[in-house]
């Protein structure tokens, strides 16, 4: 309690300083102008404008849809080929070297390279965020499964168990709370990254209001945008870790 007290006495105090920053009825009696910062009863009063005249909740369904879809691709895709590395050398030497270059390659080197092998597309966007987390998807899998003490392993192989049996009840089964708790925090990079993928071609997202916003000057929309963005990657993180303590009681998570 007294952890989240100060986390909410530290963000009033950031919203006090907005305010005393941007206080005053004329551009000239603040000390930095609207076109810059807005007041915070500005980006509030722009909310309803936002909602009706550039459908807001279309462009959180888009955002949302992209991202569920390219991340939950790299899951299907990074968690197994992840476990297989993680318990055998073969497959981990293979992949290393791929993983790495995944995870040290700029994201947005990959928004000419996405458009030029799948076009300008909803399916451009997708892939932008399956080819952007699943390195780091596959590399967190691994590491879980590497992560499992040897004495399991040795217990089950002295009671006869098979590779097979060791990496599907033992590795995998030990290894799943810690393989969930790195999804959920990569579902927060993918939420991140899907704001490059929507700034090319797109009718509808959060990434393509903040782009439209800022060419209008619309200043008050653009932190507002920022704001809905925070506040829906904490409502996901939030759900998730709900159901990740459902899933896995007998394992304490760091909120």
């Amino acid at each position: 309690m007294t952890r989240r007290l100060i986390g909410v006495g530290a963000m009033g105090f950031v919203v006090l300083i907005w305010w005393l920053a941007t206080a005053g009825l004329a551009s000239e009696d603040r000390l930095i102008s609207p076109v810059i910062l807005p007041s915070p009863a500005e980006v509030i009063g722009s909310f309803p404008s936002l909602l009706r005249e550039r459908a807001l909740v279309a462009s959180v369904a888009a955002t949302l849809k992209r991202v569920l879809i390219g991340f939950g691709l790299a899951a299907l895709v990074g968690v197994p080929l992840g476990i297989a590395a993680g318990s055998w050398r073969v497959v981990e030497a293979a992949g290393a070297p791929l993983a790495l270059f995944g995870r040290n390659l700029p994201v947005a080197a990959l928004i000419p390279l996405t458009i030029l092998w799948f076009g300008i597309d909803e399916t451009q966007k997708v892939m932008f965020i399956f080819i952007a987390t699943v390195p780091f998807v596959y590399s967190d899998a691994a590491a879980a499964i590497a992560s499992v003490p040897d004495r399991y392993v040795e217990t089950a192989q002295t009671l006869g168990a098979s590779s097979l049996q060791i990496v599907s009840k033992v590795l995998v089964a030990l290894a799943i709370p810690d393989i969930y708790n790195s999804l959920r925090h990569l579902f927060g990079l993918a939420f991140g990254y899907i704001m490059l993928a929507e700034l090319i071609n797109a009718q509808h997202g959060l990434g393509y209001l903040l782009m439209t916003s800022q060419r209008r000057g619309l200043s008050e929309h653009i932190i507002l945008i920022l704001i809905i963005i925070g506040l829906l990657a904490y409502g996901i993180d939030r759900l998730l870790f709900w159901f990740q303590r459902g899933l896995f009681p007998y394992r304490a998570v760091e909120e």
